[in-house]
């Protein structure tokens, strides 16, 4: 008999692949994969909630994982945690689900945080950690701007042109710019995103940062339903999946 658990994972992005096991290299889940293997003693699926790029990080990435039912939750984590070695991800919990819960598609929410360094030196301890923009910030500018692209829209200038989405609308619960010293932290929740959706909205918030652009500009870009009426593409290192909203989880 197998029992299924749900696992709250933080990572950090830089040396893999994204979260998808690839074949051009390693990526967070093929490291899950192979640890819960030779926990299970079977090839094992570790299903994420969502797939991050390469270089983005996590600080609450969900999945769920069948095991033997002689584990419980505390040898899962610790277990798995023994298991990936070297590599930088961490199972900060697991808690046991019915085997109907999918990381994926029982998530009602996913919660995002971005990364701006708005400074012209580079960072040092945060290398790899954030996006270091090299100009100042408005970020009560940033934050009229983002008030345009709050509640439910196309958003098709604000998607990857690999998306593989069936629609280009999202409902966006949540975009909350905040000023942290040197940084700009970006909030953002919905119950689903589109292929680079955070970092097309964030690329395009620090044009009106810097002044290039102002909040008319950016309706005007969401109104195009073209990618290249928006700004460009911000980079993976300032993403952080925070968090994967489930109805009835408790992870306490």
């Amino acid at each position: 008999m197998t029992q299924r658990f749900l696992i709250r994972i933080e990572y950090d992005g830089t040396p893999f692949v994204g979260w998808q096991r690839q074949t051009n290299g390693i990526s967070v889940q093929q490291v899950l994969e192979d640890a819960a293997q030779t926990l299970s003693g079977k090839p094992t699926l570790v299903q994420g909630a969502g797939r991050t790029d390469a270089g983005v990080h996590a600080t609450g990435q969900v999945a769920h994982i069948d095991l033997p039912d002689k584990f419980d939750a505390n040898r899962v984590t610790e277990a798995l945690n023994a298991l990936v070695g070297e590599w930088p991800i961490t199972v900060i919990k697991a808690v046991a689900v019915d085997a109907q819960t999918h990381a994926r598609f029982s998530a009602i929410g996913r919660r995002y945080l971005y990364r701006i360094l708005a400074r012209r030196t580079p960072p040092a301890l945060l290398k790899d950690r954030v996006w270091h923009h090299k100009h100042p910030l408005d970020a009560e500018a940033m934050q009229l701007a983002a008030d345009r692209l709050i509640g439910r829209h196309d958003f098709t200038s604000f998607r990857a042109s690999q998306c593989q989405a069936d629609s280009p609308v999202r409902t966006l619960d949540e975009l909350q710019v905040v000023a942290q010293g040197e940084e700009i932290h970006l909030h953002v929740a919905a119950r689903s995103f589109l292929h680079h959706q955070v970092r097309n909205i964030t690329g395009t918030l620090a044009l009106v940062g810097t002044g290039k652009w102002s909040a008319d500009d950016v309706s005007a870009a969401l109104e195009a339903c073209d990618r290249s009426a928006a700004g460009p593409t911000a980079p993976a290192c300032g993403l952080y999946l925070e968090d994967v909203v489930y109805e009835d989880v408790l992870w306490d």
